[in-house]
């Protein structure tokens, strides 16, 4: 399989770049990897790369973006930072992903078993850390399950898994709020943002159902290739799907 390259990039819809990334990582849990010639793909990536998706990720061993969606050299850009948490850097190559480089999708991407997330759950301080974990602080006090104190640490882990989605959907709304490069993106329907988790134990990838699209400007996109009208609705469907 070849790389990408400003025609295909250019050809691939936020719709699109979210399938590609579904099969991939069907590809992966099914262990039916695409046969890849990296070195080729390196070569046809030395004077220029058009990735079709950013994902920023946590830094975890086992998470690693272009294994998990089975893709190959200049496919994605990988943004990798513990407990996927924003900051101004991240926004940055964000927008450089986007903007820049023409990328159509964003997905933040959690893990079960987060190390940095159980961290936080913990009030560990140390070091760095402790400034770092301090941004995943709000998804603990937005989760409104676990009412007995005690259970509020590591040790319950579906505390833990309500922290994790809080703390992903959290970093969606940070990097709209945050960055009018992207919000603007997204409101044209240039690109869309979706936030997902990955499953350690199984290697599947959910994603959100809480999408963060324009749907008119996805839906005039859509209406525009497919040459008829197309709803809203079946906009938002087939982002989901």
């Amino acid at each position: 399989m070849k790389a990408h390259n400003s025609i295909t990039q250019s050809n691939i819809t936020p719709i699109k770049a979210l399938e590609l990334l579904k099969d991939g990582n069907e590809r992966f849990i099914s262990n039916l990897k695409v046969n890849r010639n990296l070195l080729q793909q390196a070569n046809e990536t030395r004077e220029g790369q058009w990735p079709f998706a950013v994902i920023l990720s946590c830094i975890d061993s086992r998470t690693s973006a272009e294994l998990i969606f089975d893709q190959g050299l200049g496919d994605i850009f990988s943004v990798r930072i513990a407990g996927n948490i924003v900051n101004t850097d991240i926004i940055g190559s964000l927008e450089f992903a986007c903007k820049v480089a023409g990328s159509k999708l964003i997905v933040v991407l959690g893990h079960t078993n987060c190390g940095a997330v159980k961290a936080a759950c913990d009030h560990v301080e140390l070091g760095s850390i402790t400034e770092l974990l301090s941004k995943i602080h709000p998804a603990i006090y937005q989760e409104n399950q676990t009412l007995d104190q005690t259970k509020r640490n590591s040790q319950n882990q579906e505390f833990v898994q309500n922290v994790t989605c809080n703390n992903v959907r959290g970093s969606v709304r940070a990097i709209i709020n945050r960055s009018m490069i992207l919000d603007e993106m997204i409101r044209k329907g240039e690109i869309a943002i979706i936030g997902g988790l990955h499953d350690l134990s199984t290697g599947k990838v959910e994603f959100f159902d809480d999408s963060y699209i324009d749907q008119n400007a996805l839906m005039s996109q859509t209406a525009a290739r497919n040459g008829k009208q197309t709803s809203a609705d079946q906009v938002e469907v087939e982002f989901r799907s």
